[in-house]
This record gives structure tokens, C-alpha cells and sequence, in this order.
């Protein structure tokens, strides 16, 4: 009983965070040019978020997140602020990757697996939608499912390195 109520607590989470995880990796797949902090630095001299952040990525990923929420029978609303804190938390850990000087691409483990879960938990306010047990079988898994995908996204050449 105990693996089959794990299970369901796992599909829940899943389902729910969905948009989030749509959201932050088509942010990748939808590159563009325009840089969000328009390429300028930050007052300790170093970039404010780089040159992988863009508008392009940001909004097409937000659309493809509410998209897949939608798709799944998630509320607009629902699937809006959790692809939306999803991409503000990944913003947020370029951010401190920069300050650390930490480049573009290159690895921040624990930062870069639970930057965008913690800002679509925030924004999503997923505790009034999940029993807190799924949100934790989320955070235990995702840095499994970020290897994987990025192993993935390298593997069809959309990264330029494998983490």
C-alpha cells in the first residue's frame, strides 16, 4: 500500500508541476537574442542574469507551460503562476550564479535543480493544491529528471555540455 500511495503522491506532483518543468526547459529551446538584463552588468562589474536569459525564451516558455497546464486539465491560472514562478526562479539563480561568477552553462549543482521548483512552488502557492508529501517526492526527484533532461538536450545538440 505504501508504494502505490508514494505513486499517486508522485503522479500528483508531477501532474501539477508539469508547466513548470515545460516552462523552464522550452526557455532553453526558444533561445533568442535580446537579453533580459540587455546585456548589462551588475554593480560588483559582472553580467546581471547573461546572455542565455532572453525575452524570447522567457515568454515562449511561459507559453508552453500554460499550454501544457491547459492540455492537462490544469486551471489557466494555475498553470500561469507556476510556469511564471518557474522561470522568475531560474532567473533568480542566474542571478546568484553571476554574482558567484559562475558562467552561462556552467554547472550550480543544487541552484540549478531547485531555483525554478522553489519559484513555482512559491508563485503557485502549490500547497493549497498538493498534499505536501508530493511536493517533497518533487523535490527528490528533480535533480534526476534535470540530469536526464540535460543529458538529453545534449545528446540532440540543444546544450553544448552534458549538465
Amino acid at each position: 500500500m505504501l508504494a502505490q500511495e508514494i505513486l499517486e503522491l508522485g503522479i500528483r506532483g508531477m501532474l501539477f508541476y508539469a508547466p513548470a518543468y515545460a516552462s523552464n526547459a522550452s526557455a532553453l529551446l526558444f533561445r533568442g537574442r535580446r537579453q533580459i538584463d540587455f546585456g548589462r552588468l551588475f554593480i560588483d562589474g559582472k553580467p546581471i542574469l547573461g546572455k542565455g536569459k532572453t525575452f524570447r525564451g522567457f515568454f515562449l516558455g511561459l507559453a508552453v507551460g500554460v499550454v501544457t497546464g491547459s492540455i492537462l486539465g490544469i486551471p489557466f491560472s494555475t498553470s500561469f503562476f507556476t510556469s511564471l514562478g518557474a522561470l522568475l526562479g531560474d532567473l533568480g539563480g542566474a542571478f546568484i550564479k553571476r554574482r558567484l561568477s559562475i558562467k552561462t552553462g556552467d554547472p550550480a549543482p543544487v541552484l540549478d535543480q531547485f531555483d525554478f521548483m522553489l519559484g513555482a512552488t512559491l508563485l503557485s502557492q502549490a500547497w493549497k493544491y498538493l498534499d505536501p508529501r508530493s511536493i517533497i517526492i518533487m523535490m527528490a526527484v528533480t535533480p534526476i529528471i534535470h540530469l536526464v533532461s540535460n543529458f538529453s538536450a545534449f545528446l540532440l545538440k540543444i546544450k553544448k555540455v552534458p549538465w
